[in-house]
């Protein structure tokens, strides 16, 4: 099965986070490892988003962290966010199309 982070963070940048993102896929095209990920507004907490990102597994994963973008990335979004993110490592253990 597949693995899947999580990340939940505060921001009051979101169009700036946005433009990240996009050089963050652009600069990783052909090395990335992640194979689809969602980015979505909390309705009820305003500023507040979570991303979900699928990897085929956990090594990979850990292959994708470790890309010298991901890390430059990781920095540049720290310093839009209102505080540091939390991170949330899921083992998938079951998966349907509904």
């Amino acid at each position: 099965m597949s693995f899947v982070q999580v990340i939940e963070f505060k921001t009051s940048h979101p169009d700036e986070l946005n433009e990240l993102m996009d050089e963050w896929k652009t600069a990783t095209q052909g090395s990335r490892t992640a194979t689809h990920a969602v980015v979505m507004s909390d309705r009820d907490n305003p500023g507040t988003y979570m991303e979900f990102v699928e990897f085929p597994s956990y090594e990979e994963a850990m292959r994708n962290s470790e890309l010298p973008e991901t890390a430059k990335f990781a920095e540049r979004i720290g310093k839009l966010c209102d505080g540091p993110p939390v991170f949330h490592n899921l083992e998938v253990v079951r998966d349907e199309r509904l």
